[in-house]
C-alpha cells in the first residue's frame, strides 16, 4: 500500500510563528513510518507546518491508499480539516487519526471523513491495522483502534501491554529534506530522540503520565547508543517526559556513549527535584555534551506549586537554578501562567525571571487539556464551536479557554507581554550561540507514538 503520513498546521500556529521557537521533527510519524516500511509498504511524510500548501498536490502525486493524521488537541478540526481533504481527492482512500487527543476524547474523530481512530501508544494497533488491511480482513477487535461497525464506530479493547524496546527505530529518511528546517530556537537543525517514555508524577495540568497509565518506561541503554550514533544531527533533544527519574540508569547511559564516542550538543526535560537529587549525574551529561534543560519551573508561589502537585517548593526552585548555574548547565524555564493571574502576579513573575538571570524563558497558559482533572466536563470552558463542542482551535496553551480574573483582552495582551519583554534577551542569547567564533563540536555521522 501506499501510505501518506501527515503533521496538520494548526490554525493559530502562524499567529505565533517565531515566538515560540521551535518546529521539532514530526517523530511519532517517524515511528509509524518505520513500523510500516518494515511491512513493506511505500511512505511518505507531509509537515503541513513547513508545506502548508502542498495537500492537494501531494494527494495528486502519491495518490496514498492509507492516510494517517496525528493531532494534539489544537489540531482536532484541522486535522478534521485535512480529511475531509483527502476524501473529496481520493474518495477511495482510508483515513487513520491518532495521537494525544484521540486517546482521551476520540469522539471528536467520529465523523464521516474518517474511517478508524488509534487510542494511546500507536505503532501496535497501526501494525495491526496494515496486516488486516492487507489481509482484506475485518478490523474489528483490534485493540486501542475505533472502526464503525454497522456504521457505528465501535472500540476493538484496551491496547495490549506496551514494550518500548518492541518500537521500530524511527524513520528518518523520509524527511531528509526538511531536516534542516527543524530547530529550537539557536539549535538547528535538531533531532528527537526519546530515551524513556511516560511519567510517575502526577501534576494536574498536565496529561502525558496518563498516556502510560502512570508507568515509566526505560528502553535499553545499547538501543539508545545506537540511535544517538546514527543521527546526523549535531543537536539532539532528549524528548523523555522526565529523562533524569533514574539516576542510576542515566549515569550508566552517559558512560556508554562517551565509550561510544558519540559527541552531541544536548537538551533535555529535567526537574528541579531531579536536578537537586542527581547533581553527579547531570554533571556526567555535561561532560558529553549537554548544554540545556528544559524545566518545568511552572510556578512561583507556594499556592500555585500546590494547586498544580509538582511536589516542588520555591526554595527547591531556586535551589535549582543555583546548581544548573553552578554546573555550567543553561536553563530553558517553563511558566505556567494561572487564568487567575492579576497585574501584580505578571509583575512577581517578571522579577523572578531576572532576579535569577533566566536567559530563556518560555510561558503556557493554564489549559484544561483532555486528560487531565482540569477537564473533569466541559463546563468551564468558554469558546465552543456550533455544535457546542469546546473549540480546540484554541487549546494550544497559548490562549485562556475558561474564565480569566482580569478582562480577557487585559490578560492576553500582559501575557504576550512577557514574550515581548524576553524576545530581545532570548535573541541576544542566540546570537552568541550560533556566532561562528567558536568552533562546533565534532559530531559522530555513521552511515509515541503516533
Amino acid at each position: 500500500m501506499r501510505i501518506l503520513l501527515i503533521w496538520p498546521l494548526a490554525s493559530t500556529e502562524p499567529e505565533w510563528n517565531a515566538d515560540l521557537g521551535a518546529i521539532s521533527e514530526p517523530l511519532s510519524l517517524e515511528y509509524l513510518a518505520s513500523a510500516a516500511r518494515l511491512r513493506g509498504h511505500e511512505v511518505r511524510i507531509l509537515d503541513l507546518r513547513l508545506h502548508p500548501d502542498d495537500l492537494e498536490s501531494v494527494l495528486g502525486q502519491f495518490r496514498p491508499d492509507l492516510v494517517g493524521v496525528t493531532a494534539y488537541t489544537m489540531h482536532v478540526l484541522a486535522a478534521l480539516a485535512v480529511c475531509r481533504t483527502v476524501r473529496a481527492n481520493l474518495p477511495n482512500a482510508r483515513t487513520v487519526i491518532g495521537g494525544h487527543h484521540a486517546t482521551f476524547l476520540p469522539e471528536d474523530f467520529f465523523a464521516a471523513e474518517i474511517d478508524y481512530v488509534v487510542c494511546g501508544e500507536g505503532v501496535g494497533p497501526f501494525r495491526q491495522l496494515l496486516h488486516r488491511l492487507e489481509a482484506d480482513a475485518p478490523v474489528a477487535g483490534i485493540g486501542g483502534l475505533w472502526s464503525r461497525i454497522d456504521g457505528k464506530f465501535a472500540s476493538g479493547g484496551p491496547e495490549a501491554p506496551f514494550e518500548v524496546d518492541s518500537l521500530p527505530l524511527p524513520d528518518r529518511t523520509l524527511t531528509g529534506a526538511d531536516r534542516a528546517s527543524y530547530f529550537i530556537d539557536w539549535m538547528r537543525p535538531i533531532a528527537l530522540v526519546r530515551t524513556t517514555v511516560g511519567c510517575p508524577f502526577r501534576c494536574n495540568f498536565c496529561s502525558l503520565w496518563q498516556l502510560m497509565g502512570g508507568r515509566y518506561y526505560m528502553r535499553a541503554i545499547d538501543a539508545v547508543v545506537a540511535e544517538l550514533a546514527e543521527i546526523p544531527e549535531e543537536f539532539v533533544f532528549l524528548v523523555d517526559d522526565e529523562a533524569f527519574i533514574n539516576g542510576h540508569r542515566m549515569r550508566e547511559l552517559a558512560a556508554a556513549i562517551a565509550a561510544a564516542g558519540v559527541r552531541k550538543r544536548l537538551f533535555a526535560y529535567c526537574r528541579i527535584d531531579s536536578l537537586l537529587r542527581n547533581r553527579d549525574v547531570l554533571a556526567a551529561w555535561r561532560d558529553i555534551g549537554l548544554e540545556r534543560i528544559f524545566v518545568g519551573i511552572d510556578a512561583i508561589t507556594e499556592k500555585d506549586l500546590g494547586e498544580y502537585r509538582k511536589k516542588t517548593r520555591l526554595s527547591q526552585i531556586e535551589e535549582g537554578i543555583r546548581a544548573a548555574e553552578e554546573l555550567g548547565i543553561e536553563i530553558f524555564a517553563q511558566f505556567v501562567v494561572n487564568t487567575d493571574y492579576e497585574p501584580r502576579d505578571f509583575r512577581r513573575l517578571v522579577k523572578f525571571i531576572e532576579h535569577h538571570r533566566i536567559r530563556f524563558p518560555t510561558f503556557t497558559v493554564l489549559t484544561p487539556l483532555p486528560g487531565t482533572e482540569l477537564l473533569a466536563d466541559f463546563e468551564s470552558v468558554l469558546p465552543r464551536q456550533a455544535n457546542g463542542r469546546p473549540d480546540w482551535d484554541q487549546f494550544d496553551c497559548q490562549h485562556a479557554v475558561t474564565r480569566t480574573r482580569m478582562p480577557l483582552q487585559e490578560f492576553h495582551d500582559a501575557y504576550r507581554a512577557l514574550y515581548r519583554r524576553f524576545r530581545d534577551r532570548s535573541g541576544e542569547f542566540r546570537a552568541q550561540h550560533t556566532a561562528p567564533a567558536e568552533p562546533a563540536i565534532e559530531t559522530t555521522r555513521k552511515a509515541s507514538s503516533w
